[in-house]
């Protein structure tokens, strides 16, 4: 059974733990018989009427989970998680939901919803409402990007993974087929769009981070010379900026 765990809102700006870290720290509390397919992160609304740390943005960690009567477990495990890393000031939210549970629907609008305008925790409340949502300190702002998380990852069409596999551990050149053998495939957003060859090789800069498209994990390259490609997606410097204004 696949299941959707969100976080979100769970750092402060002076934090050295970000919320995509405490996702992906998540593995470590799992139980016998579950185990992450993979970590997306999702990009939210970045406005000055939302609170955000740095980015808006929330993460989803996705599981298999061999006994269907785990859920409740996960759902216990995810609270503690949060509450063992909570940091004064910060507003966590948690939400979980099983593949095909009630209304998933109403949670991927609602998370689309939430990468173009303002929402409330009504509306998330409202979105989520056949499956587990919950706030876990401060303010509880946090189950607006923890249900989006869940809504968009859910969907299969929306953000980047922050692990999937070992996606941290590729050398600066790999081949195509290495890629494609550990399920990440390789794609061409070249006009032509011409197909790489598994024998061609991958410039990963440094930072493999494939976008969730299809409910797969996909690499986007661009053509660089014969029978060699570049990663898009490299890392870039972020400048920590905090939102002005706290609704």
């Amino acid at each position: 059974m696949r299941v959707y765990v969100g976080f979100d809102d769970t750092d402060t700006i002076d934090a050295d733990l970000g919320t995509g870290k405490l996702a992906r720290w998540f593995e470590d509390r799992l139980p016998d018989g579950c185990r992450v397919w993979g970590v997306v992160r999702q990009q939210l609304l970045v406005d000055e009427r939302v609170p955000y740390t740095s980015h808006n943005s929330s993460a989803c960690v996705v599981l298999e989970l061999d006994d269907p009567h785990g859920l409740n477990g996960i759902i216990d495990r995810a609270a503690a998680h949060i509450g063992s890393h909570f940091l004064e000031g910060s507003d966590p939210g948690l939400c979980v939901a099983a593949a095909g549970a009630p209304g998933f629907a109403e949670l991927a609008d609602f998370g689309r919803h939430c990468t173009c305008q303002v929402v409330s925790q009504k509306a998330a409340l409202g979105a989520a409402a056949g499956v587990h949502l919950s706030a876990h300190g401060g303010t509880g702002d946090g189950i607006i990007g923890a249900a989006a998380a869940v809504g968009l990852t859910a969907a299969g069409w929306c953000g980047r993974f922050i692990e999937f596999g070992q996606l941290r551990e590729y050398p600066d050149m790999v081949q195509v087929k290495d890629l494609e053998e550990r399920q990440i495939q390789v794609v061409s957003v070249e006009r032509d769009a011409a197909v790489p060859g598994p024998a061609d090789m991958v410039l990963t800069n440094g930072w493999v981070r494939p976008r969730l498209m299809g409910g797969r994990a996909i690499l986007l390259v661009r053509a660089g010379c014969r029978g060699a490609w570049e990663n898009i997606g490299a890392k870039r410097n972020h400048r920590v900026q905090k939102a002005a204004v706290r609704v």
